[in-house]
């Protein structure tokens, strides 16, 4: 059994609702943004400024900002975790809805909790494995593969997903006295040279208006506050316990979808949004009934 505390749980579910919520305002920003911009340049701003604001922080908190933890295999891991997947997200929130893009993701706690089986060695219990497989069938039927609705260009969302799984599951793997304000400057800031890398092969920088300025500024806002939530809800709590919250993504970026875009889910959106809350809940239940 876990020898995490119910309290820790509280706090890491706590921690992830509120990342859903800093990502989906970060992730509204970026889809406003790269109408005018390519995804390299955006890139390249996250890493910067959020980056900096990471390391102020650190030093702020009176911790070194360059140390051999960097180099440490799980660090290693979630950097290139962290470039990999948020270079393919970013791109499809360039090519597709929000609601869509985000929708996707939530695949992530499945994917989470087979690793952490597998690298962690967490037990998870069958009515959780339930939960987490209905809440996957839920995600299922808001995107409805092979249908007519389905878009070519969600397959980005899907490799973003696999590589921001093993980004949180690294998070885990982390030594537990590794500051997480280190952690989350080393892992932002390996966006910089993703971002160099996109505009190196083709992508080139545009002008940018004062508008732009305003949407990078808050979308590193929003992204910072995410990135630092998930990244301490993911070394507090049980992963299996702590992953399925995720799922609140969707319900904020149905919200912002349609207020900001004008998106307009169909019933079977709707009817999946409910299943993977649903079974999110449920999973918690039967936590709180475990500890």
């Amino acid at each position: 059994m876990s020898q995490t505390q119910p309290r820790d749980n509280l706090s890491g579910i706590g921690l992830m609702i509120l990342a859903m919520i800093g990502f989906t305002g970060g992730d509204a920003f970026v889809k406003s943004v790269s109408e005018d911009l390519p995804v390299g340049q955006i890139l390249l701003f996250i890493g910067f400024l959020g980056g900096l604001t990471f390391a102020t922080l650190t030093r702020a908190n009176g911790h070194a900002i360059l140390t051999r933890e960097f180099f440490l295999f799980p660090v290693m891991l979630r950097n290139f975790s962290e470039i990999f997947g948020t270079i393919c997200y970013l791109t499809a929130l360039s090519k597709i809805d929000l609601s869509l893009a985000s929708s996707i993701t939530q695949a992530t706690p499945l994917a989470v909790t087979l690793g952490a089986v597998f690298l962690l060695k967490e037990r998870v219990h069958w009515r959780r494995w339930s939960a987490i497989i209905v809440g996957f069938i839920g995600v299922m039927i808001i995107i409805r593969p092979g249908g007519s609705n389905f878009e070519a260009a969600s397959i980005w969302a899907v490799f973003g997903m696999l590589g921001l799984a093993m980004r949180d599951l690294s998070s885990r793997m982390v030594p537990p006295e590794m500051p997480t304000l280190r952690l989350s400057t080393y892992g932002i800031s390996m966006l910089i040279p993703a971002g160099l890398l996109l505009m190196a092969v083709g992508q080139t920088p545009q002008a940018m208006s004062l508008s732009n300025w305003v949407q990078i500024v808050s979308m590193v806002a929003f992204t910072v506050v995410g990135y630092w939530a998930i990244t301490a809800a993911m070394r507090i709590g049980d992963v299996s316990v702590v992953a399925p919250f995720r799922y609140s993504r969707i319900i904020f970026a149905l919200i912002v979808g349609m207020l900001a875009f004008g998106e307009r889910p169909d019933m079977w959106t709707l009817i999946g949004v409910s299943i993977t809350i649903a079974a999110g809940l449920y999973a918690f239940l039967r936590e709180r009934r475990r500890v």
